[in-house]
């Protein structure tokens, strides 16, 4: 029996958005697929201009993700892949989510809304990159209907990442 999927909003990170990722993201457990530990402040502030642009630019870009009560509890959304491994130059979906929202829905609920609006942009295909020991967001992808399409190992971790794809 499938439950009803919590109510989310996406909106475009503020420039304050920085400083709640930067303190969500401490969490060792949000962070264990992704190098461990937050990056500094500065690459929050970074990102969150860049998302901006990429609203502004594309349409789409990662936006914060809030819960019923208009807290942000994390981000998803897609942004291009512009590192030089994996699916580059391609579309990627993503969500990050503060640890004592995990279980609820939340990642799964935001991403379908991001996915409307990716398409309503004028993309055709989205890829999401799992690390493949991330069984919770391998199965968020599952639940989107995107499919395992290649297996790339990241260049400084020597981990494997899972390249899932989806035609909208």
């Amino acid at each position: 029996m499938n439950r009803a999927l919590p109510a989310v909003r996406l909106r475009v990170p503020t420039h304050e958005d920085a400083f709640t990722w930067h303190r969500i993201f401490a969490d060792p457990d949000v962070m264990e697929f992704l190098g461990g530990r937050a990056a500094d402040l500065s690459v929050y502030e970074e990102l969150t201009a860049r998302q901006r642009r990429h609203d502004a630019q594309l349409g789409f870009c990662l936006w914060s993700m809030l819960d019923e009560s208009g807290q942000v509890i994390g981000f998803t959304g897609a942004q291009p892949w512009e590192r030089d491994w994996g699916p580059t130059g391609e579309i990627e979906i993503g969500w990050r989510l503060a640890r004592e929202h995990w279980g609820k829905g939340y990642a799964t609920a935001a991403a379908r809304e991001a996915l409307e609006r990716v398409r309503a942009a004028g993309t055709s295909r989205v890829v999401a990159m799992v690390d493949a020991r991330n069984a919770r967001s391998a199965a968020v992808t599952r639940r989107l209907g995107m499919r395992l399409a290649e297996t790339f190992v990241r260049p400084v971790s020597q981990r494997e990442a899972h390249c899932y794809r989806l035609d909208l």
